[in-house]
């Protein structure tokens, strides 16, 4: 089964002076729509009998966001390619165990596909930026877009992979919606990194989670190397660079088991930064992601939300986007 298909939205950047008020949130929308379709009943669905639990629920998301974050800016970020073609040839294994039998694309629920597609009507009717980038990852995204940010920022996801974006100097911040929900987002900036996994910046925590590895993703990691052994070599030695180059020179402060293991996995070190760290550099489009205080399109609108039934969810956005300062 591919995954959904991406189609570009037709947006373009619009730059205003920058203003203290200015706030941007910065949607994973892959990971909040698989949230929501498996967090809302598969009854939810629309006249015709075609689920839409996905697309309701990602729209509460979005209400809820919008009327707890105030934001000012807004971009849904979407997977235009789930298993980029960069990271396999740097790492085989990256998602290998999500591809579907006949290698054409990723393994997906059947009933999430077409939702995906409604998900992005509704963007476009509603007026809120969404977009995915040929050859890229919807984190890729989320990362261009955060490091280029002017104004404080909020990256909304359920993937731990984001906290590498946590910024205090730059002002970007994590809310982690998978431990508590939506509603209850976890704020995660470098004080929290701090206190959660001992290392101290977002940089520090993609090299934590290259070392520890991630078997949901395909990253073995370095065997034997846990959350505290991992956050323990990079504080005493700062960074990857450092450990690699402690291990090269057989440093005292490390065991004879932690070298051997560390020496064999110089391949999987070498390869593994270009698959853990997010792009900061994909080529977006130019777009506008203002938030809208109404539809952009009304008819589109009403057309939709009466075709899916999409009732008291396309209110509860409607409403929120009215009421946003």
């Amino acid at each position: 089964m591919s995954g959904p298909a991406i189609t570009q939205a037709p947006y373009r950047v619009v730059w205003q002076p920058d203003q203290v008020a200015d706030r941007l949130l910065l949607l994973d929308a892959p990971s909040l729509y698989f949230r929501a379709f498996f967090g809302v009943p598969d009854t939810v669905r629309a006249p015709d009998g075609t689920p839409v639990n996905a697309v309701r629920g990602f729209l509460d998301f979005v209400a809820r966001l919008v009327t707890d974050r105030q934001p000012t800016r807004l971009v849904a970020a979407m997977d235009a390619d789930w298993r980029p073609a960069f990271r396999v040839a740097a790492l085989p294994s990256y998602k290998a165990h999500r591809v579907a039998p006949a290698g054409d694309g990723e393994v997906v629920p059947d009933a999430i596909v077409p939702q995906v597609a409604v998900i992005q009507d509704c963007l476009d009717a509603l007026g809120l930026c969404w977009f995915g980038v040929p050859g890229y990852e919807a984190d890729d995204v989320l990362g261009t877009l955060a490091t280029a940010s002017r104004v404080p920022t909020e990256v909304v996801t359920g993937d731990r992979d984001l906290f590498q974006l946590v910024d205090d100097a730059r002002k970007v911040r994590v809310l982690y919606v998978a431990a508590k929900g939506v509603g209850a987002a976890e704020v995660y900036d470098e004080a929290r990194l701090r206190e959660k996994y001992a290392v101290a910046s977002g940089e520090a925590y993609a090299e934590f989670a290259l070392l520890r590895g991630d078997p949901s993703d395909g990253l073995p990691g370095v065997p034997g190397v846990g959350e505290k052994t991992a956050a323990a070599l990079l504080a005493r030695y700062g960074t990857l660079a450092g450990l690699r180059a402690a291990v090269d020179a057989g440093d005292k402060g490390l065991s004879a088991p932690q070298l051997q293991r560390l020496r064999a996995a110089s391949a999987y070190l070498d390869a593994a930064p270009v698959v853990v760290r997010v792009a900061r550099d994909a080529p977006v489009p130019e777009h506008d992601d203002r938030l809208p205080r109404e539809p952009r399109d009304t008819a589109r609108w009403q057309e939709l939300v009466e075709r899916w039934g999409l009732g008291g969810a396309a209110d509860r956005v409607t409403a929120a986007l009215s009421a946003a300062r």
